[in-house]
């Protein structure tokens, strides 16, 4: 099933069943994104406060999400103190 109509099923209340089913696939797709997403932004020389900021979240719950999931080849830029 394509993601519009995935989106379609979630949104239809009158099949709660198939509804929450298409809200998991949906989070499961969102979450490969995300992934994707936080990995180019980091080869892009992005820093983990730029990820943050642009996801609406801390600098802290990007890096814990994220810091052991990431392609272990991206030179992540480092923070200095």
């Amino acid at each position: 099933m394509e993601s519009t109509q995935i989106a379609r099923t979630a949104a239809n209340t009158s099949d709660p069943r198939s509804g929450l089913r298409a809200i998991a696939s949906l989070r499961a797709l969102a979450d490969r994104l995300e992934l994707a997403q936080v990995e180019a932004g980091l080869r892009a020389g992005m820093s983990w406060q730029e990820v943050a900021d642009a996801l609406g979240v801390s600098r802290q719950a990007v890096h814990k999400k994220y810091a052991k999931r990431i392609d272990p080849t991206i030179p992540v830029p480092r923070r200095s103190r």
